[in-house]
């Protein structure tokens, strides 16, 4: 017994020094790149690893390679993703100023240098195990510093490819390949545990277990929380556009996004004319013999069913042994949802191609069932709302627990960032204190550097005591 605590502190010893090793080598090769750098440095950088992913022959390569290894969602979508999300991440990025100074405030004598973190290590997942990864090595390289993933054992293979790409560009550039770095295989939680306390940024997506341990780690933490989008169609909706939507965005790479529609809250009065229109778009509604099916055979034991979540329809149905009406045209099936909680598993986040419904009298009972479902899971993330009443929008986010309101858009598309939506593109969606994480918008390039003050005296600017509190001393006296 004691020689094999011994062997097993021998072999935790080791790995952590590989570990180690990589950080070290990370840190010299960030100085060096850091060092009197211009911003077409850190910009080729970041194109370099771009195009890594984003060249065709080695998109489609990446994208089987997952979907082969992962056996999580379908190679065209994963090349899209690869492809869409990496362009949307460089328009973002391509005009903005990452090195020296940013900004210029003279009238409050203030000046805003950009500076690099330095070593960044992220934790990334097998539902995305190249869009991820590469989202964040640009983001690290626009900004000046290393990083070194930490892939999922599933994730493992497709790293280390995309990592020989990302290093085949930087050769055309001179780039030392130690700014972009992988926790060899096999994964380990002593190698991720150490990469966490080592590196100056931890970066988490993923399991919530890896976010928790990240943000005790004594390193400066940005973690993401769980998803289980939600979505209200009330009565004034556009039916079909909202079900060409919501089906487009449930399906899109089998459901692996946490920004897939988990459940769907309908006002009852347009009930039958919006599963009318889902079924025209492939959504199947199943009779209560059939939806005990499917739960029994997706929520196995308190567990998703590895065999169903991220799987094509026809692999879902034919595990669950349901049939559905139309089968050669279903895309998702569609779960009736009365309870809420971990006695109704179907009310969280599934990843699959099933999709619980609600039906509610009107919008106010709608965000009532909005409300319990994101105090069980999903808190913080988004929620969506299909209505030509924009009101309605600014309601749910003044009231709902909630960092995004997706408005009359396919969710997963735009919850992460859209050509066609304000927000930066990304793969990693911050909750705020709703979800436990420290932000609450999008991850971006901005995340990923120190920015370092000038302060210059400025003329004076107190007020008296009387301006302060005149308002106040008139409402409640003195």
């Amino acid at each position: 017994m004691a020689e094999q605590s011994l062997s097993s502190a021998q072999n935790a010893a080791a790995e952590a020094a590989l570990v180690d090793d990589l950080v070290a080598r990370a840190r010299k090769a960030q100085q060096s790149f850091a060092r009197d750098a211009d911003q077409s440095r850190f910009d080729m950088a970041a194109l370099a690893a771009a195009w890594a992913i984003m060249e065709p022959a080695r998109n489609a390569a990446l994208s089987t390679q997952a979907v082969e290894q992962t056996g999580l969602g379908n190679v065209a979508d994963k090349t899209i993703k690869n492809h869409r999300k990496t362009l949307g991440l460089l328009r973002d990025i391509q005009d903005v100023r990452t090195v020296g100074v940013i900004k210029e405030e003279p009238d409050k004598g203030l000046t805003e240098i950009a500076r690099p973190i330095g070593v960044v290590g992220a934790v990334v997942p097998s539902t995305n195990p190249a869009a991820t990864p590469a989202n964040n090595v640009i983001n690290a390289l626009k900004c000046g510093n290393a990083i070194i993933l930490s892939p999922s054992p599933k994730g493992v293979d497709v790293c280390a490819v995309l990592l020989k790409h990302i290093h085949a560009e930087f050769d055309k550039l001179g780039l030392d390949h130690d700014l972009v770095q992988m926790v060899p295989s096999p994964s380990s939680k002593i190698k991720t545990q150490r990469l966490m306390e080592a590196v100056d940024l931890i970066i988490v997506t993923g399991s919530q277990d890896n976010v928790r341990r990240a943000y005790e780690s004594g390193t400066p933490a940005l973690g993401v929380g769980a998803g289980n989008a939600t979505v209200i169609v009330d009565e004034t909706a556009d039916l079909d556009e909202a079900a060409k939507k919501i089906t487009a965005s449930k399906t899109f790479d089998n459901a692996t996004s946490c920004s897939s529609e988990n459940g769907v809250i309908v006002v009852r009065s347009v009930l039958d004319d919006f599963l009318q229109a889902l079924h025209a778009h492939g959504g199947r509604w199943l009779d209560e013999s059939a939806a005990q099916a499917v739960k029994s055979s997706l929520f196995d034991q308190g567990h998703l069913n590895r065999y169903m979540i991220a799987k094509d329809i026809d692999v879902f149905l034919e595990v669950a042994g349901v049939q559905v009406a139309d089968q050669s045209t279903a895309k998702f099936v569609i779960l009736p949802g009365d309870a809420v909680g971990a006695d109704a598993p179907e009310s969280g986040e599934k990843l699959s191609l099933a999709l619980t419904l609600y039906v509610v009298d009107d919008f106010e009972a709608a965000m009532q069932k909005t409300q319990q479902v994101l105090a069980f899971q999903g808190a913080g993330h988004s929620v969506g709302l299909h209505s030509r009443d924009d009101s309605r929008a600014v309601r749910l986010g003044l009231s709902m627990p909630t960092c995004r309101v997706i408005v009359n858009q396919a969710h997963c598309f735009a919850t992460g960032g859209s050509f066609e939506n304000g927000l930066p593109f990304s793969l990693s969606m911050g909750c705020g204190s709703w979800g436990g994480n420290s932000i609450d918008d999008n991850l971006h390039y901005r995340h990923f550097m120190n920015i370092t003050r000038i302060v210059r005296p400025i003329p004076a600017n107190e007020p008296s005591v009387d301006e302060v509190f005149k308002d106040y001393w008139a409402a409640a006296g003195r």
